[in-house]
């Protein structure tokens, strides 16, 4: 009998609905249909993969609504955020939609007149796909949409957390026009589905965005088979706050980027390190607007904060917010929880805490919670220090107005993403990618359709 798994509303611990998982079997015979079934996509015209993703992207416009209340549903961040992900999702396959049509090839110059030389992209073939739960419909689309747009493929293993969204979108895919072998859903444990996606001989590729830990034993596992990978992976962003930048403008864009999805992303701010001479004040604004945040549940209007996902992610700011106090920490807002164990509903009111240094857990792991820690700093050398002490390199955020500080932030930070007076510079047009531990690839913008195309050199003697 195939077992089961239940998907489960976050904010009431309320099961929406049963979701049966797919045996080893069934995901081997997906992945040899996905590869079958790449010969002839790989086939189809530049123009007509075109059409048929700006078809996929115009199908979920259409849904809008009532992906969103899934997703909010399966997910628990605020019905407005959903909406938000919605269309940044679409962005995605709008965006590669285009690139379908751009993926040139070029002539080189021979060194003799008897050949000629010529450089062509073609698709690397099937590839697998393991997103996150925290962005359920972008972070399909920013793998699914160069995939189908280079001419590859695509099977996709969301979170069991929150499948519900990557279902809906697959079945619109299909609604499209893409046929059903091309781009596929599985359910299934990640560790279970990640083992099989390596050890395929039918797998090119392996995408996925998640923790470190597991991206690194993907990247191993890999090695036999000389997969591609692309691998976002985790992060601990740090905001700096200069001592002559727009304060009231720099607590908005803090409050933007730390509190979205309750602090449940990659690139939420995890550290917010501000010059001494103006920490007080941002502090005391900064935990003045974040007091305002409104917490409940995502499907009530004017909801900020919506729960944490599970009890291992509230078990872990919970440590690390009693570690922080324990050694000094002054908690200027929240510090309060709303939980219930029989349902598995964990609410952490938005938290600012003052007077953080760097012996507390909170300035070396990844939160993932509306905590807000933070340091003051002297010089801005001494702030790149605190913010490179880190092996993650994934977004990091600075607010100055003077572009030669600007300038030498910008230069000596270690992050893939940097945003200058910018709370949210994630775009689809936009390369998106870390350095250090944080992965190796990009997503979006031109470089993003490139993990998914192999380059072919082909020499013509004879004339």
């Amino acid at each position: 009998m195939a077992q089961s798994f239940n998907v489960t509303d976050p904010a009431t611990g309320d099961v929406i609905q049963k979701v049966t998982y797919d045996s080893e079997e069934d995901i081997k015979q997906a992945l040899k249909r996905g590869h079958e079934a790449f010969k002839e996509w790989s086939r189809v015209n530049a123009h007509e993969r075109s059409r048929l993703l700006k078809k996929w992207s115009q199908k979920i416009q259409e849904n809008k609504q009532d992906i969103a209340e899934v997703m909010t549903r399966e997910n628990g961040k605020p019905l407005k955020e959903s909406l938000g992900e919605v269309d940044y999702a679409t962005s995605y396959i709008d965006w590669y939609a285009e690139e379908a049509k751009r993926v040139y090839g070029r002539t080189i110059p021979a060194n003799t007149e008897s050949k000629r030389i010529i450089v062509t992209k073609q698709p690397v073939g099937l590839v697998a796909a393991i997103t996150p739960w925290n962005f359920p419909a972008a972070m399909m689309t920013r793998k699914a949409a160069p995939a189908l747009a280079a001419g590859c493929t695509f099977v996709v293993k969301p979170a069991v957390e929150t499948p519900l969204t990557t279902i809906r979108f697959i079945e619109l895919a299909h609604e499209s026009g893409i046929p059903e072998d091309v781009v596929q859903c599985v359910n299934q444990r990640g560790s279970v589905a990640g083992d099989i996606f390596t050890d395929s001989e039918y797998v090119r590729k392996i995408t996925f965005t998640g923790s470190t830990p597991v991206g690194k034993s993907l990247i191993k596992n890999s090695a036999d088979t000389v997969k591609h990978v692309t691998m976002e992976l985790g992060g601990h962003a740090p905001l700096i706050v200069a001592e002559d930048a727009n304060i009231d403008y720099a607590v908005r864009q803090a409050i933007a980027t730390k509190f979205r999805n309750a602090g449940q992303t990659c690139v939420c701010a995890n550290r917010l390190i501000v010059h001494e001479s103006i920490v007080d004040e941002f502090s005391q604004k900064f935990a003045s607007e974040v007091s305002k945040l409104k917490v409940g549940n995502g499907l009530e209007e004017g909801t900020d904060i919506g729960p944490i996902i599970n009890k291992k992610g509230y078990d872990k700011i919970v440590e690390q917010v009693e570690d922080a106090l324990d050694k000094g920490a002054e908690a200027l807002v929240g510090n309060k929880y709303e939980v219930n164990d029989d349902k598995g509903s964990y609410f952490v009111y938005p938290t600012v805490l003052k007077n953080v240094d760097e012996g507390m857990s909170i300035m070396h792991e990844e939160t993932f919670g509306p905590i807000a820690p933070i340091i003051s700093y002297k010089q801005v050398e001494e702030a790149i220090e605190i913010a490179n002490n880190t092996p993650f390199g994934l977004a990091a955020y600075f607010f100055t107005n003077d572009y030669r500080k600007g300038t030498f932030l910008s230069e000596n930070l270690d992050y893939g993403i940097v945003g200058w007076n910018d709370g949210g510079p994630s775009a689809a047009h936009a390369p998106f990618g870390g350095m250090k531990e944080s992965g190796l690839g990009r997503e979006g913008g031109l470089e993003g359709i490139e993990p998914y195309l192999e380059t072919k050199y082909l020499s013509i003697g004879g004339f």
